[in-house]
């Protein structure tokens, strides 16, 4: 409860009563609901309180209301599991080397442990020669057990020794363990002591060795002093133990990276008071807080105690951390401001800079300079400033000397306190967040004063700013100077400024996606020079294999890809290695996805030999689970590539299935599961050796080994045959029935889907499935529960429609079709689900009468109990699906269904009137074929009153729903007729929403098309101008609709007026208007026949501008794409022309003439039109050498068509003549144009000769040519 003499504070943060909402510190740990003293623990209850907490949740009060506005970065959306993945990159990351560097450190420890046991093996040697002389001829060495690692190089056994075990001098018969040791500080038994506390016996070093650790020093003698790991010389006393903080070696000022941080000796500003004060080790610097502030303690730098007032707070930059190392603290003008604070103070200080007292300057502009007197102010007026305006409330103790606000002083011309830095014209603006990466930035030296590399680095830190934050034309630009200049900049210096940015957790998506787009083309360029950043770039880029954005998973696998191409499979296998038996299980998870696209990458043959070793190391469990956990992971990825070499991946895993750790036995029977469904419906010998062990587990297992032994008994029995596969099925299904009562979700997701898979395999009986496995699974899967558990939501629904399948629909419809009236909502969205996908793929032709009754019923209730805040379509599709199902025998429902709809169209709520409208549009074809003709009109009546609706998502329903009425009723039926329709769609084509456009923009492109003559042709050439403008919409839907209403409309009112309309805009200076004008002359001429637009446009032409010209260019060449074959007919008409065009000195005119001569090309295949377009090509041949990459293309796609029209031939003995010019360049685009000829016909690739009749002095025939196949 609240303590009363506390009280509640006002402006401090809130709490909450620990006997009512428990003691949780979080939101999340605090209880919702107020538990009854008779609870029950029966499902509804339980469900009853799980709704009551889902409905507290969507009214949370705290909700922001911004959140929807607020940009988001990837962090935000990350879940525990991919924030703690995150966390854990960054720590790899920083402690991550170079490749080089691993390797040598290995090479060098692998040294050390050769040395170490050459070492061990003379001490071992000499201690057994001392203890040969010394035992008695009676005594019996016992043996103790040995293995395969006691082998040393020569051949000789060796005892086992570790770490932890023992010095030589212990001869003691028994097996000595590491607690055997005495540690060190201790007593020993003997109660000798060396001043450590333990017997002084020279220490083995073991074999297994870390870079850290220092050589080992045999034990000085008792009363000398001797070196520790740390280099200091420590007096031998208790004190001292093995376990106690290093210390500092001397008293000076240098500095030890492991020392505890001292007090410093007097030279800082807090201990000028007392700097004779020697320094004991029992004292701290927090010993030293002064008492009274002393104008030289003002001055005093970060870290001081506050030495003012009673809870002053320090002023300056606290916290800094030194530049040069990525993931620190913000330092200079932004002091580690987040995001969300940040854009708070920035809209704080636009709202003060505007609402600023205007100066006299401001005045003297406004008013004018007579008649005003400028008054002084008094003594005694004080203006209110920022700080006055939050101190100037009186204190209790009324000095002033409580909490103040310092007056804040501007940091830029603008008066904004933070300001986004701008670092000049050439360069985007800095946000916070970067700054800890563009810091070089600000404080660049003169390029004058910089050496090569740092003028390198600033600048490839610049490009780096312009791809992150640039806008299009920047980034595009940086991005091809990084790429050019890829091997100039070299690997090192660009991974190490671009992979620190891609870990930033500030990162938003689209930042993410450039930069990763940036590594990928730096991977081509790079090659092989990748390779010592291998290790880094797989920390970085890893964690994307788990993000929940499909984008990033596929960017993930096309980088890893890439990277494993470059730097070749024994590299990846190298690097990766070390991750393969991490104990972490999230390094563990990711490197098994990233070896998954190596494979795919370089093929599964070339990893093979590495998978069986891994699948079978002995070293630790972890590996042989990483190894099986590749393989599914393939499997996935892979699919159906796995099949030549599905045997050799099941008999990698196959042993595994016996493995001593329950983990690995599980993840086995998860990765056979997943190779049997990528060889769905093949492989099934490669399974033989693994489906008796896989059987014998789901008799002994339970719990998660049980589950996937089903999972993969489940997916191998599909691949079997009519024979086998039902003996297998009835075993495995007397398992899933004892197992649908577990409560475990995942059990529950795995007996859904196997259950499925029984169900559909062939051979299994109708008869059995209804008698053995429907009565279980409705028993224990249709419960109320499930509908909240969205994981398992749809398999529910996939594997009853599998049953309705098998058994009927009238069986699974009868059991269900009673709690389409339950009163839980979610329940009923999911059996209207399930009944939507049973009647799409039955029927409803074996439904009785009383079950049809109880379906509509259920159904109309469902979609009238409806609650407002539902925004899927779940129950609006099934009802339209049960409806056109039942066709006529819905016709006594048809009024019924009609009054709801028209007062569902009255709601106030817009959702529940978008539903009534799109329910309109989806049954009216039901309404007409019941024969309810009036009904469909006084709906069309409804709907066109409602064409003033205010919300666009409405409007566009109600707009679908009159175009229903309007396709099924005919235009001369329609009321209101279409002449007072029409006039209420123009101006809705205004609208710029994209459901309202499409809608609206279709309607009247079939009013144009079937009643035209109903609307003026003055209302028509309005409707065209503005489909104009729709012709650039995005969404392609759009376009097409406009496109094909252009043309109605054209072919209504005549091509004449809006032709007219068409080539004056050609003129306007805006291009992507006069390409949508190209495209409306083209569509034109399509729907009115090209002879109405080609006189036209060529006259056109004479125009002496080029944009004009540009624009008529274009237009015949969408006009030659539209019309096709009809262009034989214009192909001599337009040659003059495209002769000019393509003898321009403007390149792009040549380059869209090029596009022309393609589309004729391609319509006129076959029609004879080979001498024109032979004479064509004589035109285009020649700007092959020219240098911009798009008019290459254009004109190599013109050779293309030609080839396609003239064939191969002729294509080829333009072609010979430049293949084996001298100049490089001009080699290169003959080549080219070869290759794609090469490609397109090789078996057509001969040389041939014009046919010419002989003459009476010469003879042309060449009979040796005349060989047909």
């Amino acid at each position: 409860m609240t303590d009363p003499k506390k009280g509640v504070s006002v402006t401090g943060s809130s709490s909450y009563d620990d006997e009512l909402y428990g003691g949780g510190s979080k939101k999340e740990d605090h209880l919702r609901n107020v538990a009854l003293e008779d609870d029950d623990s029966d499902e509804e209850d339980e469900l009853q309180k799980k709704l009551n907490k889902e409905l507290l949740n969507e009214t949370n009060h705290d909700e922001d209301v911004f959140a929807k506005t607020k940009q988001k970065t990837i962090a935000d959306r990350e879940s525990d599991y991919q924030k703690k993945n995150r966390l854990l990159a960054a720590e790899r990351f920083a402690k991550g080397s170079s490749y080089e560097q691993r390797m040598a450190e290995s090479q060098k420890e692998q040294e050390l442990d050769d040395e170490l046991s050459r070492l061990r093996k003379l001490e071992r040697d000499s201690n057994n020669k001392s203890k040969q002389k010394d035992a008695p001829p009676a005594t019996i060495e016992q043996k103790t057990k040995r293995s395969r690692w006691d082998t040393t190089a020569d051949g000789e056994k060796t005892e086992p020794v570790s770490e932890w075990d023992t010095a030589p001098e212990d001869t003691t018969p028994h097996r000595r363990n590491r607690w055997d040791t005495p540690t060190p500080g201790r007593k020993s038994k003997a109660g000798d002591d060396d001043g450590f506390g333990s017997i002084a016996t020279p220490v083995v070093p073991s074999g297994k060795t870390s870079r850290w650790d220092a050589p080992a020093t045999p034990r000085a003698p008792t009363g000398e002093e001797t070196p520790n790991r740390w280099g200091d010389i420590s007096t031998p006393a208790a004190g001292n133990q093995w376990d106690a903080t290093p210390a500092r070696k001397d008293s000076s000022d240098d500095k030890v990276w492991d020392a505890t941080p001292q007090r410093k000796p007097s030279n800082l500003k807090w201990d000028s008071a007392s700097s004779a004060i020697p320094a004991t080790p029992a004292r701290s610097k927090w010993d030293d807080t002064p008492l009274q502030a002393t104008p030289q303690q003002e001055a005093a730098t970060f870290g001081q105690t506050p030495s003012a007032a009673m809870g002053q707070t320090p002023v300056g930059n606290f916290g800094q951390t030194p530049v040069g190392n990525f993931a620190q603290t913000p330092v200079g003008g932004f002091p580690g401001v987040a995001p969300d604070s940040y854009n708070q103070m920035r809209y704080a200080d636009e709202i003060n800079k505007r609402n600023l007292p205007l100066s006299d300057e401001d005045l003297n502009e406004v008013l004018p300079s007579e008649g005003y007197k400028i008054l002084v102010p008094p003594e005694s007026y004080k203006p209110i400033t920022p700080a006055r305006k939050y101190t100037s409330a009186p204190t209790p103790f009324g000095s002033g000397s409580g909490f103040s606000i310092p007056e804040v002083q501007p940091t830029s011309s603008t008066g904004s306190r933070i300001d986004i830095r701008d670092l000049g014209p050439d360069l985007p603006s800095l946000k916070p967040d970067d700054y800890n990466h563009f810091a070089a930035l600000l404080h660049s030296k003169p390029e004058s004063e910089m050496t090569k590399e740092e003028a390198k680095e600033i600048w490839v830190m610049k490009l780096l700013l312009k791809v992150k934050n640039g806008t299009p034309q920047q980034r595009k630009s940086a991005q091809k100077t990084l790429t050019q200049r890829a091997r100039w900049f070299g690997a090192g210096l660009l991974f190490e400024q671009i992979l620190p940015l891609l870990m930033s957790p500030t990162l938003e998506d689209q930042e993410r996606h450039v930069l990763v787009k940036l590594i990928g083309r730096l991977l081509f360029k790079l090659e092989d020079l990748v390779k010592p950043y291998v290790h880094k770039i797989l920390v970085v880029i890893e964690p994307m294999l788990i993000d929940e954005d499909s984008y990033a998973r596929i960017e993930g696998r096309e980088i890893i890809s890439n990277l494993s191409k470059a730097a070749g499979m024994g590299t990846m296998i190298q690097t990766m290695n070390p991750d393969i038996d991490s104990v972490d299980e999230h390094v563990r998870n990711t490197t098994s996805r990233a070896f998954a696209v190596v494979t795919s990458a370089l093929g599964i043959v070339t990893l093979l030999p590495f998978l069986r070793a891994v699948c079978k190391a002995k070293k630790s469990w972890q590996a042989r689970h990483t190894g099986v956990k590749i393989i599914q992971q393939i499997a996935i990825l892979m699919g159906a590539a796995i099949l030549p070499h599905l045997k050799s991946l099941v008999d990698c895993i196959a042993e595994r299935l016996s493995d001593e750790q329950p983990k690995i036995r599980t993840m086995t029977s998860l990765s056979l599961a997943a190779l049997a469904e990528a060889a769905h419906p093949y492989g099934i010998e490669a399974f033989d050796s693994v489906l008796r062990p896989l059987w014998t587990g789901t008799q002994e297992l339970r719990g998660k080994p049980l589950a996937a032994s089903l999972k993969a008994i489940g997916y191998i029995i599909p691949l079997m045959d009519e024979k086998s596969a039902p003996a297998y099925t009835k075993a495995v299904v007397d398992i899933l029935i004892n197992e649908m009562k577990s409560p475990d979700e995942d059990m529950k997701k795995i007996v859904l889907k196997v259950t499925k898979q029984c169900v559909e395999t062939k051979g299994v009986e109708r008869a059995y499935v209804r008698a053995s496995i429907s009565p279980h699974f409705f028993r224990n899967f249709w419960v109320k529960r499930m509908a909240l558990d969205r994981r398992n939501y749809l398999s529910l629904i996939e594997t009853t429609n599998a049953i309705a399948n098998k058994v009927g629909a009238t069986e699974v419809i009868e059991r269900i079709v009673d709690d389409l009236q339950d009163e839980n909502e979610a329940y009923r969205k999911m059996v209207m689900a399930t009944v939507h996908k049973v009647v799409e793929s039955m029927g409803t032709s074996d439904i009785s009468q009383k079950t049809e009754e109880k379906l509509l019923d259920g159904a109309i209730y469902a979609f009238q109990e409806q609650s407002s805040e539902e925004t899927d379509d779940v129950v609006l599709l099934g009802f339209a699906a049960i409806l056109n199902a039942l066709g006529s025998r819905a016709k006594a429902y048809i009024p019924q269904i009609a009054g709801n709809i028209k007062w569902r169209l009255t709601y106030k709520e817009p959702a529940v009137r978008q539903q009534a409208a799109d329910l309109v549009s989806k049954i009216c074809r039901v309404i007409k074929t019941c024969e309810e003709d009036a009904t469909l009109g006084h709906l069309g009546v409804v709907l066109y009153e409602y064409l003033g609706e205010e919300f666009p998502e409405v409007l566009g329903s109600i707009l679908a729903g009159i175009k229903g009425i309007v396709n099924v009723i005919g235009m001369n039926r329609m009321t209101p007729p279409i002449k007072d329709l029409l006039p209420k769609l123009t101006p809705i084509l205004d609208n710029r929403h994209e459901k309202v456009q499409e809608n609206c923009i279709d309607l009247v492109g079939r009013i144009a098309d079937r009643a035209s003559e109903a609307v003026p042709a003055r209302e028509w050439a309005r409707i065209s101008q503005k489909l104009i403008d729709l012709l650039k919409a995005h969404k392609k839907a759009i376009r097409r609709a406009a496109v094909n209403t252009f043309g109605y409309i054209a072919k209504a009112i005549g091509p004449l007026d809006v032709m007219t309309t068409l080539l004056n805009n050609l003129k306007v200076l805006e291009r992507q208007q006069r390409v949508c004008t190209t495209v409306a002359i083209a569509i034109v001429a399509e729907t009115c026949n090209p002879f109405t637009v080609i006189p036209g446009l060529m006259n056109e032409y004479r125009v002496p501008e080029k944009n004009v010209q540009n624009g008529v260019l274009k237009a015949f060449s969408f006009l030659f794409e539209y019309i096709g074959e009809l262009g034989k007919d214009y192909c001599n008409a337009v040659i003059p022309l495209l002769e000019d065009a393509l003898m321009d000195r403007d390149v792009i005119h040549r380059q869209i003439a090029c596009n022309v001569v393609r589309h004729m090309a391609l319509g006129v295949v076959g029609l004879d039109c080979e001498p024109a377009m032979l004479h064509l090509l004589n035109f285009v041949w020649p700007n092959i050498f020219e240098t911009l990459p798009h008019t290459v293309n254009s004109c190599v796609e013109a050779i293309e068509a030609c080839r396609v029209c003239l064939g191969p031939s002729v294509i080829l003995m333009y072609v010979l003549q430049g293949l084996f010019h001298p100049a490089r360049n001009v080699r290169e685009i003959y080549w080219k144009i070869y290759n794609n000829i090469y490609i397109g016909c090789q078996d057509a690739l001969v040389p041939a000769l014009p046919r010419l009749e002989d003459d009476s002095s010469n003879h042309y025939t060449i009979t040796e040519l005349d060989t047909f196949i």
